[in-house]
């Protein structure tokens, strides 16, 4: 009888401090444009997803990088991977709310061009059959060569917009929302419903640029940066909407990571699911948003900050979706809203954060997701 009471004694610390643990964590919604495979957008999810602190109440998935509906394949073949197809994904907007490859091909008439347009660009895809590539241009509603394979699983029968106006309801104050891609599943969240900013706990987004000295891509268009670019009308209601926090990792700070060879060749020594999703598809480039998502994770990461005033030009001229910023006391006082916005970091703190987190086992699924 003792040891029956002593089981059932340590049953119930168990029992306690698994739901202790489940509401410790964070809550997410990941708002994303997720090129894929792997990229900078599917790696910044992983990070997100890899983290035990972490609940992700879903994937939101808006055009930007590629179009919404192949972006959304590549996300669920990401989450199948891992094994965490209990994460649900959320097709969201498929346009920006205004601007639109005409309009873009009308701003370049008048003031140059503008060098990468995302899913209005031709890119690089694997043709069939062969290792090579071709230079194609896919339309919204076509689906190109997956080089992971096709998902067998589906997405939630839900837009973006009213899954991030459900969970905000559902759990008012906890939920963070992450936002790697344009602003438009938000701008139609808050449109739908303006309370969405007050009950979010913050915002955290990568995009703007202010006055990035590294790549000489933004020597000539230096306020220009795509997330924002692509939906100005977008970033401009998201960023006048009451958030309680926000936090915008801009070019300026992302210029200054770079996922290298040499990373992906130590993650590769994983078997880990995520470390060799990384050995097989991931590549060089900037980290823009998986510094995002680990400023969130680890803030002490970002060794320096400034808070500035920021907002964007939705003026259709030479100026059309350039990033505004005012040090207090100077913005205009038409809505604007202060923002943190990393200026420095600690980038070997932030590689190894990278590195643990692909080369870790991915969590099991928990309780508090966000399907229906």
């Amino acid at each position: 009888m003792r040891l029956c009471r002593i089981a059932t004694v340590v049953w119930v610390v168990l029992i306690l401090a698994a739901g202790v643990g489940a509401q410790g964590r964070r809550k997410v919604i990941i708002d994303q444009d997720a090129r894929g495979p792997a990229t900078t957008d599917q790696q910044a999810i992983l990070m997100l997803v890899q983290s035990a602190d972490v609940e992700p109440l879903g994937i939101t998935v808006v055009s930007g990088d590629q179009w919404r509906d192949e972006e959304v394949l590549h996300t669920l073949r990401t989450l199948e991977t891992i094994g965490r197809t209990d994460i649900p994904v959320v097709p969201g907007a498929i346009f920006p709310l205004i601007n639109s490859k005409e309009e873009i091909a009308r701003w370049e008439t008048l003031y140059g061009k503008v060098n990468y347009q995302g899913a209005w660009d031709r890119q690089k895809r694997p043709v069939s059959g062969n290792n090579s590539n071709r230079d194609k241009y896919y339309g919204p509603f076509e689906i190109p060569p997956m080089p992971e394979g096709m998902p067998t699983t589906k997405p939630l029968d839900e837009d973006a917009a009213h899954f991030i106006i459900r969970m905000v309801h559902k759990y008012p104050g906890e939920v963070t929302i992450y936002a790697g891609g344009p602003l438009t599943n938000l701008a139609l969240a808050i449109a739908i419903d303006p309370k969405v900013p007050e009950l979010a706990q913050e915002l955290v987004v990568m995009g703007g640029s202010v006055a990035p000295a590294v790549d000489p891509e933004w020597a000539m268009s230096n306020r220009r940066e795509f997330n924002f670019w692509w939906d100005p009308e977008a970033t401009h209601m998201a960023l006048r909407a009451p958030w309680k926090k926000v936090t915008v990792t801009t070019v300026d700070i992302s210029v200054k990571t770079r996922l290298s060879k040499a990373m992906i060749a130590e993650i590769a020594k994983s078997q880990a699911p995520a470390a060799q999703y990384i050995a097989k598809y991931a590549d060089e480039e900037y980290m823009w948003d998986e510094l995002a998502a680990a400023s969130w994770l680890e803030p002490d990461i970002i060794t320096k900050e400034q808070t500035v005033y920021m907002d964007m030009d939705i003026s259709h001229s030479a100026g059309y979706g350039n990033t505004l910023t005012w040090e207090a006391g100077a913005q205009p006082g038409m809505g604007e809203q202060l923002v943190h916005m990393p200026i420095d970091l600690d980038a070997a703190k932030f590689y190894r954060l990278f590195e643990k987190l692909m080369m870790q086992e991915t969590p099991a699924s928990r309780a508090g997701r966000g399907g229906k």
